[in-house]
């Protein structure tokens, strides 16, 4: 099973979280070493944590129709290292286990404190919960290789090779084998216990440990999240056009948005959490804790005015550290002038 750990208490198959790793008892089974690992993986301030093998994709085939349907629309990079990102031994020759990790990224907003006068009040862009703290891509790769080198030490002869969202890794479908949560119809991983905030990340390793139970899909009936998308990118439950998609929209694509998809962005200038929003599994969502997840923008909008207006300089300054800084000026802007026309034709 996979562990899950809230602020005060760590669950299912992970020792205790506090204290000093022990050192390794002599004739240690793979059992023990993966309790161990799981434990150090929680020590180092990752909520859930679960191993399985390195084994082939189960939706090559799938995966290989939806490029070849254009559904990843401008995302080039999804197709190339195609063998890589479906076969984990492929990306890294050896591989035997991935140990896949998350971290709840839930933070309450605020509301706008204090809140500006009637004449003063302008027009406000919405930003997805996860770009609105540190950029999670560095504070997770540093807990990553500390995992990695922890494994290596533990293991003599072990090799391991890190990914975030950024490595050629089939992540989500490895966290559901791995008991972390299983994919929602909203194609999310989700966890019974902290709901589907989750930051993902992996570390494969040659090092063969004994795999965890899969996750069990508890989606059940439930369709909520097909019924609120804005824009119908959910074409049916598990499947997701990313074409349609206001993440993929307000961050990957860059050039003019389809004039049927602008007034469907409504207010959200980078990302979207529509789907996320509406999921029975988040309405009891733990509150992330970490320093380095506490949102720079509290409210988690911001003025267009001033984002209409930036410069280059402006951009670095406000957004350095910031996942946002994926998206450059020009996009910002465009986004920014499309959810003032929304926001001032209701």
């Amino acid at each position: 099973m996979a562990c899950a750990s809230r602020p005060s208490e760590c669950h299912a198959a992970a020792p205790d979280c506090s204290g000093e790793t022990p050192k390794p008892p002599q004739n240690e089974d793979p059992y023990q070493r993966a309790a161990r690992v799981k434990q150090r993986a929680c020590e180092l301030g990752f909520d859930l944590v679960g191993i399985c093998d390195a084994a082939p994709s189960k939706y090559r085939e799938y995966f290989r129709q939806w490029l070849d349907d254009g559904q990843a629309g401008t995302m080039d990079y999804l197709g190339r290292r195609f063998d890589e990102r479906t076969d984990p031994a492929r990306y890294f020759p050896g591989a035997k286990s991935v140990v896949c990790v998350a971290i709840n990224y839930h933070v309450p907003l605020q509301s706008a404190s204090p809140p500006p006068a009637a004449d003063e009040a302008g027009p406000r862009g919405r930003v997805a919960r996860y770009a609105l703290g540190d950029d999670y891509h560095e504070y997770i790769k540093q807990r990553l290789h500390a995992l990695a080198d922890w494994i290596r030490a533990a293991a003599p002869g072990a090799q391991t090779r890190c990914g975030v969202d950024t490595a050629p890794i089939a992540e989500k479908e490895l966290a559901a084998r791995a008991g972390v949560g299983w994919m929602g119809k909203n194609t999310c991983v989700i966890n019974e216990h902290i709901g589907s905030w989750l930051l993902l990340g992996e570390v494969i390793t040659t090092l063969e440990l004994p795999a965890d139970d899969p996750a069990v899909d508890r989606c059940g009936t439930c369709r909520r999240c097909i019924d609120a998308c804005p824009t119908g990118a959910i074409t049916a439950p598990y499947q997701l056009d990313a074409r349609r998609c206001i993440s993929y929209l307000t961050i990957e694509h860059r050039g003019e948005i389809a004039a049927d998809l602008q007034a469907k962005l409504g207010d959200w200038l980078y990302g979207c959490d529509v789907c996320q929003d509406v999921c029975p599994w988040n309405s009891k969502a733990v509150v992330a804790l970490d320093p380095a997840l506490t949102p720079r923008f509290p409210s988690g909008t911001v003025d267009l005015r001033q984002w209409w207006n930036w410069t280059e300089d402006d951009y670095r300054a406000t957004l350095r550290g910031s996942a946002m800084k994926r998206v450059k000026l020009p996009v910002l802007q465009r986004n920014a002038r499309i959810v003032v026309e929304n926001l001032t034709s209701r």
